[in-house]
Parts: C-alpha cells; sequence; structure tokens
C-alpha cells in the first residue's frame, strides 16, 4: 500500500503548474474569497488502489526506469504482454485505479500519477534520467499535461492514441523555468494505430503546434495495422529505446525562442496601448487569448497588465 504524501500533489502546486497565469489567481482569489484555503491534497491513499510492475532482475546500474501509467479506463491494469519489454528495459510501470475518463482531472487522475511517481520513487532507486508519464486515448491526453507541468520531474511522454494541441486552454506553456527544462529535456513519443485516422490527425496537429512554440524533441512510433487501441509489445519497445536514447539541443532553438519572445512583447506592448487608451474590455479580451496561447512565457506581464484591465 502507498502512504506517502508529496508536496508535488498538493493542491498550490498543481493550480500553479497546471493552471495559466490568469486562471490560477482567480482560482486563488475564489478559494479566498471563500474563506478556504487551496492548499492540501485531494487524495486519501488509504482509500486508494495502484498496480505495480517490478522488472524481475535489477538493473546493471542499479536504477530502474520507471513509467507512470495514466489509463482511460477505472481498473489498474498493466497488459501481460508489457512485461517482458518492461523486463528487457529495467522498467517499473505504476498506474492507478479509478483514474479513468470519468474521473476529474485535477482533483483525481493528476495527483494520483505524482502519489504513483512518488511512492515508487521512495520505494526505489530510479535513473531520473529515464522516468517517464504516458497513457491511452484519454489518458494520453492527461500524460501530456502532466509531462508540460512537471518537466523537472518526468523527462519523456509516452503518448498512446491521444494528444492535444500546445498554446491552447488545455495545454498552455508553464512558467518560463519550467518551460524551458520541457524544451530542453522533455522527449514526446506518440504512439497511435495506423487505422485510428482520427487521432493520426490530431497527433499531427499536436506535433505543429508544439514546434510553433519551440518544442522539438517529437517522435512517432507506428502501429502498423492496428485502430484505436493499447500500445503493442514490439511498439512499446521502440518507444522505450527512443525515451532512453541520448538527446540534442536542436540547433535553431535559441532563434525560435527569440522569435516567440518578440511576438509575445508585440502582443504586451499592444494589449498595454489599448489600457491606455481606455479600450479595457478589448485589452481583457487580448489578454485571455494570449494566456492560453503563451500562459506563463507572457507573465508576470500579463497579470499586471489583466490589474490595470479591470473595470
Amino acid at each position: 500500500m502507498f502512504d506517502h504524501y508529496s508536496a508535488l500533489a498538493d493542491n498550490t502546486e498543481l493550480i500553479d503548474r497546471l493552471f495559466r497565469p490568469l486562471l490560477a489567481r482567480r482560482m486563488r482569489e475564489k478559494f479566498a474569497a471563500a474563506g478556504l484555503g487551496a492548499d492540501g491534497q485531494s487524495i486519501d491513499l488509504a482509500r486508494e488502489h495502484f498496480a505495480l510492475y517490478v522488472p524481475t532482475n535489477a538493473p546493471a546500474s542499479g536504477k530502474f526506469g520507471l513509467l507512470v501509467w495514466i489509463s482511460p479506463f477505472d481498473a489498474a491494469a498493466i497488459p501481460s504482454a508489457w512485461l517482458p519489454v518492461l523486463d528487457k528495459h529495467s522498467t517499473i510501470v505504476v498506474t492507478a485505479a479509478g483514474s479513468g475518463n470519468a474521473a476529474n482531472v485535477y482533483s483525481r487522475r493528476i495527483p494520483l500519477a505524482m502519489l504513483g511517481y512518488a511512492n515508487v520513487a521512495k520505494a526505489y532507486s530510479i535513473d531520473p534520467a529515464r522516468t517517464y508519464v504516458g497513457g491511452l486515448s484519454g489518458g494520453s491526453r492527461v500524460a501530456l499535461r502532466v509531462a508540460l507541468a512537471f518537466p523537472d520531474v518526468f523527462h519523456g511522454a509516452l503518448l498512446n492514441a491521444g494528444s492535444d494541441s500546445f498554446g491552447t486552454a488545455v495545454l498552455s506553456p508553464p512558467e518560463a523555468d519550467l518551460f524551458r527544462q520541457f524544451e530542453e529535456g522533455m522527449r514526446l513519443v506518440y504512439a497511435t494505430g495506423s487505422r485510428d485516422e482520427e487521432n493520426l490527425a490530431i497527433d499531427a496537429h499536436s506535433r505543429e503546434s508544439a514546434r510553433d512554440l519551440c518544442i522539438t524533441d517529437l517522435h512517432t512510433e507506428e502501429m502498423r495495422g492496428r485502430g484505436h487501441d493499447w500500445i503493442d509489445a514490439s511498439t512499446l519497445d521502440r518507444a522505450l529505446t527512443n525515451l532512453s536514447a541520448p538527446r540534442t539541443i536542436d540547433a535553431g532553438l535559441a532563434a525560435c525562442r527569440e522569435r516567440r519572445a518578440r511576438e509575445i512583447d508585440a502582443q504586451l506592448h499592444d494589449i498595454e496601448m489599448l489600457i491606455a487608451a481606455g479600450n479595457k474590455r478589448e485589452a481583457r479580451d487580448r489578454l485571455q487569448r494570449l494566456d492560453e496561447r503563451c500562459g506563463g512565457l507572457a507573465a508576470p506581464r500579463s497579470v499586471e497588465l489583466e490589474n490595470r484591465s479591470n473595470p
């Protein structure tokens, strides 16, 4: 039974990491107005169940890899076909029950994933460079949010038949230091069935939006002849090999960051001019769109401008 509570699953930590700055601020204000604190945790581990697989042999390095898996189903299950692959890669898998698509993303699915990580990391010697988050379908979409919010914990994401576009309300960049860690240290591996046309198209949009925000460590592993389905053993093998391969910083990253910073500065300047001209409603609308698109990359100026744009 897991019994270790980590600060990574605290409500305040989740608000700061997962929500774009203007929305996070409003959430904290609502808690305060209701006389409630945003601190504490939403999970009682005594009531939870996790499935855990630990490879039969310890790795030569003494450190296991770890894959935190988020399922679209309520049952905590690890496919038996994965086990030889997990043994080969010396990779532990942990997944929570009661964390399917019907569960609340922010009060259950994400904190359960972080507590699963924290308890395994406490019990076993884990290689930080081989610590990944992944999921299937709706669980994959949640895993992508976790990867973006916790690049100081996870260094790869396995996206099995589910993704979202970056720079949107559900996937806006975190604060600048975390996003820099994501750009430089996170590898995304998309694994979707060749017959799952809807999610293949969504994956393509996800990668395009990622590149537009200077995220470049993007890879695909084809699940040939498969539909909307669990990643099979051979594709999992390739994906884990890909995730653990050496990383290099994209040569164009610095120039891309400069371009992005200029675009954000220009938008902030335009919003400031709207406020100065008394067009506060339009300024707030522009701030909302910028907050969704650029999130923490536009802070703290976006927060300051919201203060000035309020009636």
